[in-house]
């Protein structure tokens, strides 16, 4: 899986519009598995409905794990609910194997708070640094949907991924509308308390 790889150190080497939130971070990633998963046809969509093909066996424990996640029997799993089962927790998953595998640094001092993580220098991230600059179209759109300035809108030929986009945009949107009834929420509570 290397979307997943690189748009995590994506969103720890370019400043965004806004504090990445590890929720909407979950939902990219899942997005971007799926999306490798389409690239090398062990997946396809039918309308947004995530159809498993054969999957090859590559070492790679996250990606093992996507795989095992798939949804194998008819009518299948939609892609935004894809989005949600599997992005849950996903973010820390990824750091943790990231931290395990070198690519990300270990913090400096054991008795600081724990901050973002940083990206350790890496080919990984020599090489995410590199799809990043020649604007690799899914790269660049899923980091325009967690708020990172990505430039010209993203066309893409491929209609599933498109689909894919599509879904990871509007449920990172939909998870911004919960966080923002909340705060209204906690605000009015707070108010209601205060008032003599």
């Amino acid at each position: 899986m290397t979307t997943p790889r690189d748009l995590l150190l994506v969103t720890l080497d370019v400043p965004g519009t806004r504090p990445v939130e590890q929720g909407d971070l979950s939902l990219a990633l899942a997005g971007a598995e799926l999306a490798d998963l389409l690239a090398e046809e062990s997946v396809s969509l039918q309308d947004d409905r995530i159809v498993p093909g054969l999957i090859p066996a590559t070492g790679d424990r996250l990606r093992g794990r996507a795989s095992a996640a798939l949804v194998r029997q008819a009518p299948y799993e939609t892609v935004e609910d894809w989005l949600w089962r599997r992005g849950r927790g996903l973010a820390a998953a990824y750091v943790a194997e990231m931290r395990a595998q070198g690519q990300l640094a270990a913090p400096r001092h054991r008795w600081m708070p724990a901050g973002p993580p940083q990206p350790a220098d890496s080919p990984a991230r020599s090489a995410a640094a590199r799809r990043w600059a020649a604007r690799e179209p899914v790269l660049v759109a899923l980091a325009a949907a967690l708020g990172i300035e990505a430039g010209q809108p993203v066309v893409l030929d491929d209609e599933a991924l498109q689909t894919v986009l599509a879904a990871v945009g509007h449920a990172v949107t939909e998870l911004e509308g919960v966080r923002q009834r909340r705060r209204i929420e906690d605000a009015a509570f707070d108010n209601i308390w205060r008032a003599p």
